[in-house]
């Protein structure tokens, strides 16, 4: 075979090697096949689900402090903890003003719960994360990984359920959120509530979430809170923050 002959041979071998390469490449790309098998939502929610970006942010939070609680041992726990912690006065700081909220104590379960959540920080570390003007403020989620940190920590149970004929879904009724997929006995979610804010009501919610308190001061902050520009999750474009302290 002449130099020629070989040198041409030579690149066109070469050019088919590289060819086939650059081919396996384009049509295996283990990142994206990793990150789509690892995406994933969390449902927390009234009426649609809402994602937990990543996101980050410093919390005063004592993890190493908080008992993570499973579903067997939900209710005696609570009980004994609402027992030694009878407060039922809170007040929810925001940039538009103060809420004040009065729990029931014939809703053992849901107070004794949110007082736990008010005394380790949780809510500190959240948001009013949904507004719908003229129906409900809901809070307790945020896109901070200090709130899903917080969760993790607290655990994954349901509240069972504690309906009242006498607390409806009136304006200023203060709800638990609950999680909407495969929840038939209609159990509360332990980590977010949400205000009726409409002046008609929220009827069409009772004996769905267990309403555990009212606002007795501060509708008129709802009612600015309400007003807040949101996205089409009904996530407002600008964080409205909290924090929630035991005032009795």
């Amino acid at each position: 075979m002449s130099f020629a002959k070989y040198l041409i041979c030579l690149l066109f071998c070469t050019a088919v090697f590289y060819s086939c390469e650059d081919t396996k490449t384009k049509k295996i790309d283990p990142k994206k096949t990793e990150l789509n098998k690892e995406k994933s939502k969390k449902h927390d929610s009234l009426i649609n689900s809402i994602k937990i970006p990543a996101g980050g942010t410093k919390t005063k939070v004592d993890l190493a402090s908080i008992e993570y609680l499973e579903q067997e041992e939900l209710i005696p726990f609570l009980k004994n903890y609402g027992q030694k912690n009878a407060e039922d006065l809170v007040l929810i700081s925001t940039s538009f003003g103060e809420i004040k909220v009065k729990l029931y104590k014939d809703t053992p379960l849901h107070r004794a719960n949110f007082i736990r959540l008010v005394k380790m920080g949780y809510f500190d570390t959240t948001f009013f994360h949904r507004v719908a003007k003229d129906f409900v403020i809901q809070g307790g989620n945020s896109d901070r990984v200090a709130t899903t940190k917080v969760r993790n920590r607290v655990g994954s149970y349901l509240i069972p359920s504690e309906f009242h004929q006498k607390y409806r879904h009136t304006r200023g009724a203060f709800s638990a959120a609950k999680y909407s997929e495969q929840n038939v006995s209609k159990a509360s979610s332990p980590f977010e509530f949400f205000i009726v804010q409409s002046k008609r009501g929220a009827h069409h919610l009772d004996d769905d979430h267990t309403v555990f308190g009212e606002v007795i001061s501060g509708m008129e902050v709802v009612d600015k809170i309400a007003q807040v520009k949101v996205d089409n999750k009904e996530w407002p474009e600008e964080n409205v923050e909290m924090n929630i302290e035991i005032i009795h």
